[in-house]
């Protein structure tokens, strides 16, 4: 198989500037005027930042404006399969020409000087996004929000904050409100910002950063409301109501993640056909995706087979939700994590729900918990936990103990882009 341009660019990356995390806008600033200030000549900006929730409410916002016949930038992190998955250049992809020129004029302007790979891969992807045009650039914080790489945009013509819970505590801070003020960093002056629905901490301190820079505030349950009645989602804000279709995106927690779409979508002037597209047609992998074909999926016929890159206790308690939602099934997870998660708090609120799990390592990567490790956590939180060498190996040892079972892989988006090479 041949290597493209791109991968042998980013392997180069990768060696040079390894992938760590050094939470500073400094080596962006510095990047950004060595390639000509490519982020003072982007389309409009929507900034979304949050712990859970962010991807798949970029995902149903970017829907909803290209159904509105708007040409729309995207970009996201991480990728499941391949890099090119990160940039999004007016509805597609970017391709592996353009990506490979982006990457190759980052790198040749940054030289020798110290920089990390989401640093450099992001003035990369500005530098694609100012030279296409577009309506509107989609821009998903990395990590974080105040020291992020892609906080570099004066003036966004929107932020959104989707649910913050415990994440990232090494880099964010050890408290709720620590990590909400980092979130909320992302939040500029006269610049109108969506939040999702808070915990009470971290609300208290999105709203005293908002009131100092003065950002005028569109809360969940307070200036818009989402929920579902009977098979419908009911949106209502103060232009009036909404009754649209349930989001595509299965899950009881997309009710707020569409309601923060929704949300966005109005106050940058689109009509309801737009928010009904984006509900009902954004795409969005490894978010309790429904695996139905490829050597996984067929290999286990009796099976139903679900993936989700879900990784911390929001998201744990957010799975839980979708899972007690769903028709009776006996349910097993196949789960790999990485050494930076809360494990225990990842799995607690999924353990009432589970017939067992079994542990397995997420391939290629150097900070997975072992099999060993993952299942004992699953143990100490009360779930009956065994060991797989491999997915196919959990898959193929669950089928045979349960062969009309649900299974869900989950615990990481590394696992699930894993999955999802080996699934074709």
């Amino acid at each position: 198989m041949s290597v493209d341009a791109s991968d042998v660019i980013l392997a180069r990356m990768m060696s040079l500037h390894p992938k760590i995390i050094d939470l500073t806008l400094d080596r962006v600033w510095r990047l950004l005027a060595a390639l000509g200030h490519p982020e003072r000549a982007l389309p409009p900006v929507i900034h979304v930042a949050g712990t859970n929730g962010k991807g798949s409410t970029q995902a149903m916002m970017r829907a909803g404006l290209e159904a509105a016949g708007r040409r729309v930038h995207a970009y996201t992190s991480p990728h499941l399969v391949r890099f090119h998955e990160r940039i999004r250049l007016a509805g597609q992809l970017i391709d592996e020409a353009a990506l490979a020129a982006v990457l190759d004029e980052a790198e040749a302007a940054n030289g020798p000087d110290p920089i990390t790979y989401f640093e450099i891969t992001t003035c990369a992807a500005l530098l694609g996004f100012a030279r296409t045009p577009a309506d509107a650039l989609l821009l998903e914080v990395g990590l974080g929000g105040r020291l992020d790489a892609t906080n570099v945009i004066d003036r966004p013509a929107l932020c959104v904050i989707t649910p913050v819970s415990m994440d990232h505590e090494a880099y964010l801070g050890p408290t709720l409100g620590a990590i909400a003020g980092e979130k909320a960093g992302i939040l500029k002056p006269a610049v109108r910002a969506v939040i999702g629905p808070q915990s009470p901490a971290a609300m208290g301190v999105i709203e005293a950063r908002a009131e100092a820079v003065g950002a005028p505030l569109f809360v969940a349950n307070c200036d818009w409301q989402a929920r579902r009645e009977r098979d419908r989602l009911i949106y209502e804000d103060d232009r009036g109501l909404l009754d649209l279709p349930l989001p595509a995106l299965p899950g009881v927690h997309q009710i707020d993640n569409a309601g923060a779409a929704i949300a966005g979508l109005r106050l940058l002037g689109l009509d309801a056909a737009a928010c009904e597209a984006a509900v009902s047609r954004p795409e969005w992998p490894a978010r309790m995706q429904r695996l139905t074909r490829g050597p996984l999926a067929e290999g286990a016929p009796g099976i139903e087979l679900w993936l989700d890159g879900g990784h911390n206790p929001g998201a744990g308690e957010a799975l839980a939700a979708t899972l007690a939602g769903m028709p009776a099934r006996r349910t097993h997870l196949i789960c790999g994590m990485l050494n930076t998660k809360d494990v225990g708090g990842y799995m607690r609120p999924l353990a009432p729900h589970l017939a067992g799990l079994r542990a397995v390592s997420i391939p290629g990567e150097k900070n997975t918990l072992s099999a060993a490790e993952t299942a004992a956590a699953a143990t100490a939180a009360g779930i009956r936990a065994e060991t797989a060498g491999t997915v196919a190996e959990a898959l193929a040892a669950i089928a045979t103990e349960a062969p009309r079972a649900r299974v869900l892989i989950c615990g990481s988006l590394y696992l699930a882009g894993s999955v999802l090479r080996e699934n074709g």
